[in-house]
């Protein structure tokens, strides 16, 4: 708003409240229904649902001057990271998700001549449309002209962003441990209560461990961290007015996959599995963490461009969303692809928004229909999580 507060105080009462009024109502018809509770994310009134876009791998560097990796001989004239930008708006303008999530390698530092320009452009799409967005860092981010704090904070600072660098007050591994609480419907009973958390964690890049090789991993302190905000959500959602007798489900962000991704064969997941899964080489309990939490129903990652399969293990859907990026590693002839997913409220028979009924998900494909494709369902209430 033009004129700041100083402009404020030279209003007369009467104006300054009809002001205020206006911009409020002006406020609330933006965003083509999308509505703003306490932590700024809300249920949408209409539909009872709340969608996210997740976009994994992105690799930008610097725009028209980055060619792209791995994509058939008749695409490579001209193509470029403004290919991965023009995925972006056609992807957002088709689902008009409600949060963007980023999981990771969201540039790619060492080809990056300025990580910062280079993380406007990435991201640029997601400001331009007005979409709320929060990122979470993988392994090549940090790789450029700013450190892994330094990426964490410019995401931090960026517009529409809800990222957070780290909770407040306590020692905590990484950088890019945060939660995000969605309200429901306004106006209803759960109106003021978060009906769906979600969880955003710093998988690291590289072991810092000299007698262990390979990639990182989600550390104790994290781990401890994520219990305890779980907990604190589940206790306020259970037992403050109106009480409810199931934690609100939770939903996990993270770039780098758990061993337990290993755990699935062909017979049963949804997607594909086109190369092994680049775990860290020891496993940390995270995934162990997440199942004794008790309200987290799915994990979504990145890192493994070509794997974008869903499998389900101890009641938690663990899904890769295949890789998003044109200058990143691929396949020829294997479209790019953003992962959506889908949150729906449970509706009574006196048309009150309740809980979460119901998790969708399925994924955008960048091809010249935009195709959809492995629509599932991810988790279901009333039926301990079956798929029906």
């Amino acid at each position: 708003m033009g004129g700041g507060r100083h402009g404020l105080r030279r209003l007369p009462l009467l104006l300054m409240i009809l002001f205020l009024a206006a911009a409020a109502s002006s406020g609330a018809a933006a965003g083509k229904g999308k509505e703003k509770g306490a932590h700024g994310l809300r249920f949408r009134r209409e539909s009872g649902t709340f969608k996210v876009v997740q976009v994994a791998d992105m690799h930008y560097a610097d725009g028209r001057a980055t060619g792209c990796e791995d994509v058939l001989p008749s695409q490579v004239a001209g193509c470029s990271d403004l290919n991965t930008t023009a995925f972006l708006y056609r992807v957002f303008r088709a689902e008009d998700p409600d949060l963007v999530v980023f999981t990771g390698d969201n540039i790619y530092g060492a080809d990056s001549t300025d990580a910062a320009k280079s993380m406007d452009a990435a991201i640029a799409p997601a400001i331009d449309m007005k979409l709320p967005w929060a990122a979470v860092i993988g392994n090549h981010d940090q790789e450029g002209t700013l450190s892994r704090e330094g990426v964490m904070r410019h995401l931090v600072g960026m517009k529409n962003s809800l990222s957070g660098l780290n909770p407040e007050g306590i020692e905590i591994d990484g950088y890019g441990n945060y939660n995000l609480e969605v309200s429901g419907v306004e106006g209803t009973s759960l109106g003021e209560k978060s009906v769906l958390n979600l969880y955003f964690l710093d998988s690291g890049d590289y072991s810092t461990v000299p007698s262990i090789n390979g990639y990182g991993w989600i550390k104790a302190s994290q781990q401890v961290w994520f219990q305890q905000t779980s907990s604190s959500l589940q206790r306020k959602y259970m037992n403050e007015t109106p009480k409810q007798n199931q934690p609100a489900p939770g939903l996990v962000f993270f770039h780098i996959p758990l061993p337990e991704f290993s755990s699935f064969t062909a017979a049963n997941f949804t997607g594909v599995k086109q190369e092994g899964i680049s775990s860290a080489s020891i496993n940390s309990g995270f995934f162990a963490s997440m199942v004794e939490a008790g309200d987290v129903k799915a994990a979504f990652i990145g890192h493994d461009h070509i794997n974008d399969f869903c499998g389900k293990l101890t009641g938690i859907q663990l899904c890769y969303a295949g890789g998003f990026g044109y200058h990143a590693y691929g396949k020829a002839g294997w479209s790019r692809r953003a992962r959506v997913v889908s949150v729906q409220l449970e509706k009574t028979d006196n048309g009150d928004w309740r809980g979460v009924k119901s998790i969708k998900t399925w994924k955008r494909l960048d091809d010249p229909h935009l195709s959809t494709i492995d629509s599932e369902v991810l988790w279901n209430r009333g039926s301990n999580g079956i798929a029906n």
